[in-house]
């Protein structure tokens, strides 16, 4: 039995260690096409428009409470026809990496997202993350489609790939 816990992620409990993982992967990494480290401040912002939209955060947690992974879904776009469609993210700790925390994370970010009514979900993943495209084929996503050369971070072009995973959810979608 696994001695992590899925939690929901607070401003208060967990924005420290949120940002921790964040500004190592903005530092270290193309997961994020930021340059800079984020602000404590920032997060502030951050979970309030999570609370706004009731996008998820979900945390893993291990057995002392440290925060090893955690990922979250937002608002695809901003017209009202994408109602129905999320693009979500999933980080995890630099010495936590390669454990299949990211897919226990991810697997309960999919049971939010059908809790929600959404009906696709959309992960713009660097192309040369080969794990989290592993990750993301390994749960059903879909590769479908590239934006080459889209970025540029660390002296180098970046081509973002985008995989959908198509749910079965809402049982009856309405216009408007």
């Amino acid at each position: 039995m696994s001695q992590h816990k899925l939690v929901r992620c607070t401003l208060q409990e967990h924005a420290q260690a949120i940002l921790d993982i964040l500004n190592e992967a903005i530092l270290t990494s193309t997961a994020l096409y930021d340059y800079q480290p984020r602000s404590l401040a920032s997060m502030e912002s951050w979970f309030a428009t999570k609370s706004q939209g009731n996008f998820p955060v979900i945390g893993l947690e291990d057995s002392a409470g440290m925060l090893l992974a955690f990922g979250s879904f937002g608002r695809f776009r901003a017209w009202p026809a994408y109602k129905y469609t999320v693009e979500h993210s999933v980080y995890v700790h630099q010495d936590h990496r390669g454990k299949g925390l990211g897919k226990r994370v991810m697997q309960a970010l999919i049971a939010a997202a059908r809790e929600s009514d959404v009906h696709a979900m959309v992960g713009g993943i660097d192309a040369s993350n080969t794990a989290s495209v592993v990750l993301h084929e390994h749960l059903g996503f879909q590769h479908v489609g590239t934006l080459p050369q889209v970025g540029f971070k660390f002296g180098r072009w970046l081509d973002l790939a985008f995989y959908q995973l198509l749910l079965d959810t809402p049982i009856r979608p309405i216009d408007g």
